[in-house]
């Protein structure tokens, strides 16, 4: 029996950005419906991938919110935004962030010099989003414990755990395929 996180992966509906395929789902996009079974069953998947040794959980604004929130509930470790708009506070970290259809700046605050932090995101796919924040946390001199993505769509999980030294943990390797989200094994 499939859960409902994998069905509704598989149900997704895709939209293209240029040449970017991009799927919609509840846990990445916020759309359709996040329902509570479906968000209590993302936490659990989430949450059997690590221990969550760490003294913060660090997710990225937008859609890593939700998920930074319901892993503080269960594990009670705080978690911080890695955030798209500056606000000028102390220690302001910034830092680009390149993806398949945009490039931006993010803004880190509140790590700190030795911090242990676990990376939780939506969706891995050019990897441009993670290089940029493994670049600026290897420059704040932070300890990555683990990185644990929701849905890997790219193939780039290998090369940035070789060149920055962190584990990439998967919940749902996928790719898309004529149309269609298809879970696969390996990527």
């Amino acid at each position: 029996m499939k859960g409902k996180l994998r069905e509704t992966l598989e149900n997704a509906p895709i939209v293209k950005f240029g040449e970017y395929e991009y799927f919609i789902h509840p846990m990445s996009d916020g759309i359709p419906l996040i329902t509570k079974d479906l968000f209590e069953q993302t936490i659990e998947k989430i949450m059997s991938l690590s221990d969550f040794d760490c003294d913060k959980i660090l997710v990225i604004e937008a859609m890593g919110i939700h998920l930074g929130a319901g892993l503080c509930m269960k594990t009670g470790r705080p978690f911080v935004v890695a955030r798209k708009r500056p606000y000028g506070l102390p220690d302001e970290v910034e830092f680009q962030q390149t993806t398949g259809y945009h490039e931006k700046k993010i803004y880190l605050n509140y790590i700190e010099k030795g911090d242990k932090l676990i990376i939780v995101d939506d969706v891995l796919s050019t990897g441009g989003t993670l290089i940029g924040l493994l670049n600026a946390l290897r420059e704040m001199e932070v300890e990555v414990n683990d990185i644990i993505i929701l849905f890997n769509k790219g193939d780039v999980k290998e090369k940035i755990e070789k060149e920055f030294g962190v584990n990439i943990k998967i919940v749902f390797n996928v790719k898309v395929e004529n149309g269609e989200v298809k879970v696969i094994d390996k990527i």
